[in-house]
């Protein structure tokens, strides 16, 4: 009997182990109202820290950046409350209106963990009014090299306000992206996250994105599709307004719209290799009750005995921006590299990617004695150093101008590291 028991049991293990490990990564979108320049509530970034910490994504998608000072306060954010691991692509100033005076100050990005996700290449798809902003990363996997993972993330912010003449700017924009989205194989992963301004599902523009003639088709994750405006049937996935009262920037009317989207491509819900996490879909801080419909999202109306947000959260959330955050979980059946895996081929690395006047730069052996360059965000070579035998290296780079800076080594290939220098 002892016997029998045992080979069962050596069955079993045998049979888990051969089970792949499920890995699984989280996503927020967040509109940050017009970062930093909306000034209304002081200090306002405290309170995108808490709301960070509290859920800990691994890609963070934003937009209504102002600056570049708004996205290394936004980095240095999600560096604390989340992990110093966290990096942000190439901050970009809006192109889409270049043709007629360039005002426009509402800018996106993505901000990832370096230890999960390389950033492989930043596309911008210009629109009438405001870019697509694309990013292709590649997961680190354990077989990266042999059988690489790759995700697009798209960020965008499509024109606001009601009535004909704006739902048709929409469509346009996303007309746009969908020209280059062609360009892509079929079975891309992709991802789109963005305040898209639609009151209802029959917008053309919504409707051009979920259409199964188009080379990618997008799905809504949640399946909560039809006429959102004011419609307290659709009251869990409204993500504005947070706000009532005037005074603290932004959109008042209450809690009444879904402005707020994650879409994943068609694939991405069965048969990709990073899939959507069923149910994982949320409207960070949306208790989903009626009685919320209308309401500021801080007030005793949002909230019931039992709500998985709380009051304080629900504060720090209305402090910071009139949306609230969209989320959702993916997962992949690879292993992400362990921290120890990362750290052995990330052993070329900066103290810090924010730098005043002195770049602090981490050697492994190999890459010592080299040639050191540094090159501007239009490509150009601006400095160049001599590294020595030291397992740490320092260099005056108090001569530049604040920007963003790419660094590279003569004797390795390694994909180049960006730093941002802010006095």
């Amino acid at each position: 009997m002892k016997k029998k028991i045992l080979s069962v049991l050596t069955l079993l293990l045998i049979s888990l182990s051969s089970v792949s490990a499920q890995e699984s990564f989280k996503v927020m979108f967040y509109n940050l109202l017009n970062y930093p320049l909306e000034d209304a509530v002081p200090n306002r970034i405290n309170d995108l820290a808490y709301i960070l910490n509290d859920y800990q994504p691994d890609l963070f998608l934003v937009c209504e950046l102002n600056n570049i000072s708004g996205a290394v306060d936004v980095l240095n954010t999600a560096k604390s409350a989340i992990s110093n691991d966290f990096e942000m692509a190439t901050y970009v100033s809006n192109t889409s209106d270049d043709y007629y005076g360039d005002q426009n100050d509402l800018q996106n990005l993505l901000l990832f963990d370096s230890t999960k996700f390389s950033l492989i290449e930043e596309i911008i798809v210009q629109t009438i009014l405001r870019d697509f902003n694309v990013y292709r990363l590649r997961l680190n996997t354990e077989n990266q090299d042999t059988d690489p993972i790759e995700l697009y993330v798209i960020v965008c912010h499509l024109k606001a306000s009601s009535g004909t003449l704006n739902a048709q700017k929409r469509f346009e924009m996303v007309e746009n992206l969908e020209i280059y989205l062609e360009t892509l194989p079929s079975d891309t992963n992709v991802l789109l996250g963005g305040d898209l301004n639609l009151y209802t599902s029959s917008e053309a523009a919504f409707q051009t994105l979920l259409s199964d003639t188009n080379n990618i088709t997008f799905v809504d994750p949640p399946n909560r599709v039809g006429s959102w405006h004011n419609n307290s049937s659709y009251v869990d996935v409204f993500s504005q307004s947070t706000r009532t009262q005037t005074g603290f920037g932004g959109t008042t009317g209450g809690f009444d719209d879904r402005f707020d989207f994650i879409l994943t491509s068609e694939n991405m819900l069965n048969t990709a290799n990073v899939t959507y996490v069923p149910d994982s879909y949320q409207v960070y801080g949306n208790n989903g009750l009626v009685s919320c419909w209308n309401k500021a999202i801080n007030s005793s109306e949002c909230e019931t005995t039992g709500s998985q947000f709380s009051y304080t959260l629900r504060n720090h959330l209305h402090n910071f921006s009139d949306h609230l955050p969209v989320t959702l979980s993916l997962e992949t059946d690879a292993n992400f590299l362990s921290i120890n895996q990362y750290e052995t081929i990330s052993n070329f690395s900066l103290d810090s990617n924010i730098i005043r006047e002195t770049l602090a730069i981490n050697y492994h052996l190999n890459y010592r004695n080299a040639s050191l360059y540094i090159y501007n965000n239009l490509g150009q070579k601006v400095k160049t150093f001599q590294t020595n035998i030291d397992a740490k290296q320092y260099f005056d780079v108090s001569d530049l101008q604040d920007g963003l800076y790419y660094l590279t080594l003569s004797n390795s290939h390694l994909n180049p590291i960006k730093f941002i220098i802010s006095n």
